[in-house]
């Protein structure tokens, strides 16, 4: 048996974790069904900096094997912004709201051929004995100019994926139809070939 400690207390994202890496005798837990309080300061200047600190300040509350991840919105017109400061793009209290609004405000002027974005997710493995794997997946597409569809989160009413012919924004699909095409389950397939791989 392996216990994995989830360095977050989202349900949704621990249930994605668990189809994907559904290896016989693994469980998974939340910091908090851990009995764990960890909210360290992500002040690295990428997603594997930032992913790689929570993992590491899981485990040193935790114990034996966690995982980690951070994830955000790249947007090439804006140099790659907002990226890890995708959740705080407005301010520290920002909201998705307000991050898409100054996300359409930003890029009102930008013609669609140069709305190129997209998702990017960094996982960190850290085992029980200490080794890490690292993997990273990512979303290809594009910006739109208005908000559409009420079944994501984030940004997801304004990515438009590529995969999806360039018709139907991330907030427009059911969330098996995201999570087969999104940057975590891609990450996610690919830190599990990595681990079977060892």
């Amino acid at each position: 048996m392996k216990n994995v400690v989830i360095a977050s207390n989202n349900a949704h994202k621990v249930a994605e974790i668990e189809t994907v890496l559904n290896f016989e005798g693994w469980t998974f837990q939340t910091l908090r069904e851990a009995g764990v309080e960890s909210d360290p300061v992500e002040d690295a200047g990428t997603f594997l900096g930032n992913a790689r600190i929570k993992a590491r300040a899981a485990r040193a509350l935790a114990g034996g094997a966690v995982l980690a991840d951070d994830s955000g919105l790249e947007v090439d017109a804006l140099g790659g912004a907002p990226g890890v400061y995708s959740s705080r793009y407005a301010g520290e209290d920002g909201n998705d709201a307000a991050n898409n609004a100054k996300l359409l405000r930003e890029l009102a002027s930008v013609p669609d051929e140069k709305r190129m974005a997209r998702f990017v997710c960094t996982l960190v493995f850290i085992d029980d004995d200490g080794s890490e794997t690292v993997a990273e997946g990512t979303i290809e597409g594009r910006i739109g100019h208005e908000l559409k569809g009420d079944q994501g989160f984030g940004y997801d009413p304004l990515f438009i994926p590529d995969c999806f012919g360039g018709e139907l924004t991330l907030a427009q699909v059911s969330q098996n139809r995201k999570n087969e095409v999104s940057h975590r389950g891609a990450a996610l397939r690919a830190l599990r070939a990595e681990l079977e791989g060892k």
